[in-house]
């Protein structure tokens, strides 16, 4: 796996992805942030009666590994995001195993703003979510010492985690090589 550097400008087409083990812990944790009790979460004989055929977790639980992929991965830590417009188009259900994916398709070199393309898909590859995000990375200011040439921080460095346990994500992350294509469809400087 590999990372974009610190401060690099994501390059179009460049990709990475994050799967997790989706729980009925998740369903309990985000009620208890979102207050979201709808019963197709809770209730298998409501759920097991409507078209979904059993429980699903909420789109809130499908849809934040796209969060930790964006952060975590591509375009990075201190990205967050501008803008989402996503279509729910299958369930999740606890015991699935789902894939949070995201590609670059325009990246600013005036600003830290990149464009993505997202999906999250299940373990059986039916794509539960797709659409685009418009994220926006912060970078730490350096500091009068860091200007003058001295080591930087260690607040200002990147902690590498530790080794993936069971039920820890994993990740991966791709560079494809540059070509005059891929430069040629990044956002021009000035432009939306």
């Amino acid at each position: 796996m590999t990372t974009p550097s610190s401060g690099a400008v994501p390059r179009v087409g460049q990709r990475a992805d994050r799967s997790r083990l989706v729980t009925r812990r998740d369903i309990e944790l985000f009620t208890a942030i979102s207050g979201d009790r709808n019963p197709l979460h809770y209730d298998d004989e409501f759920a097991a009666a409507t078209r979904f055929g059993g429980i699903v977790v909420q789109g809130g639980v499908t849809t934040a590994v796209l969060n930790a992929v964006v952060a975590e991965d591509l375009p990075g830590p201190g990205s967050v995001f501008l803008q989402l417009d996503l279509r729910f188009l299958a369930p999740v259900r606890p015991g699935d195993v789902i894939t949070g994916s995201v590609e670059v398709t325009a990246a600013r070199t005036d600003k830290p703003i990149t464009e993505l393309a997202v999906r999250v898909t299940r373990g059986d590859d039916v794509v539960a979510v797709e659409g685009t995000a418009v994220c926006w990375t912060a970078r730490p200011q350096p500091t009068a010492a860091a200007r003058d040439g001295a080591t930087t921080s260690s607040a200002t460095q990147r902690a590498t985690p530790a080794g993936q346990g069971a039920g820890s994500p994993s990740t991966r992350c791709e560079n494809p090589a540059s070509t005059a294509a891929a430069a040629a469809s990044r956002v021009a400087p000035g432009s939306s």
